[in-house]
């Protein structure tokens, strides 16, 4: 690829690093990335992605900029107040990098349109605040075949870890789990969100940071990828910790005797919403 003059210049240090170099960023310019969720997480997610060139940002969100959400999701400002998240959020992303296409897409993720969205993206990054949404994102990416980096936070806890059981090798059957194997059956009962308990906004920053180098890490094929794997961030200790993860045997979607073939042959809690 031909890089204009201006291109060699914003991307220069990533074109002397060895590890991305002009193969790299080509690969990350021709990158189709979906985000969902604008909020919080994917504001220094969305931001960065851009900033690095990735040349196709696809950015799922149904919510409005609100005064309280400023103290975390800092991809809007004071005057985005009451405008659609996924408008503000084009907005400030063409000031960024004008290169990147931003696709705005400001339905609420659903079983019925999750497989059509993710299709044609080569990943999926998942910045959402609940459990409806975090399953039914695991369950499509893996019925796609799309590689999926999920994060969260609450409080002072911050969680991340990468998912692509569809590439998991007849050989290392338990090295690629999905998001099911590691926390089971989506509950059933309401759970507390950071509206109920709170959440530190430079939180928001730090993880939502770990998956844009998470992301680009997996668009290059550089590094030690997060699949298998739950990093956990404790801001109060200033420690992080990384647990070994693995598949499970009887996990209802990848495992031999999977009973999920079809978002429609599993149950999603509502809402289901990106914020």
């Amino acid at each position: 690829m031909d890089f204009s003059d201006d291109q060699i210049h914003r991307y220069a240090r990533h074109l002397v690093l060895p590890e991305i170099g002009e193969d790299g960023q080509a690969r990350l310019l021709a990158a189709k990335v979906l985000v969902i969720g604008a909020g919080g997480l994917g504001s220094p997610l969305l931001l960065y992605l851009a900033a690095a060139g990735v040349g196709t940002l696809g950015v799922v969100d149904d919510d409005t900029v609100d005064l309280s959400n400023l103290q975390r999701q800092v991809l809007h400002d004071t005057s985005s107040v009451g405008t659609a998240k996924i408008e503000s959020a084009a907005a400030r992303l063409a000031e960024v990098n004008p290169e990147v296409k931003v696709v705005r897409d400001g339905a609420r993720l659903t079983a019925g349109n999750a497989l059509d969205l993710i299709r044609g993206y080569d990943l999926v990054a998942d910045g959402s605040d609940n459990f409806p949404t975090r399953f039914l994102l695991n369950d499509a990416c893996y019925l796609a075949g799309k590689t999926l980096v999920s994060a969260a936070i609450m409080r002072f806890d911050g969680q991340i870890a990468t998912f692509k059981a569809h590439t998991r090798a007849a050989d290392t059957p338990e090295a690629q789990p999905c998001y099911r194997c590691i926390f089971g059956d989506q509950p059933g009962d309401p759970k507390q969100s950071c509206a109920d308990v709170g959440v530190i906004g430079a939180l928001a920053g730090t993880m939502g940071s770990l998956q844009a180098v998470e992301v680009i890490k997996e668009l290059l094929g550089i590094g030690e990828s997060l699949s298998g794997k739950l990093l956990l961030y404790d801001a109060l200790g200033a420690t992080f910790r990384k647990i070994k993860t693995k598949a499970d045997p009887a996990c209802p979607l990848c495992g031999p005797q999977a009973t999920i073939r079809t978002l429609d042959s599993a149950a999603y809690l509502e809402p289901v919403c990106a914020v």
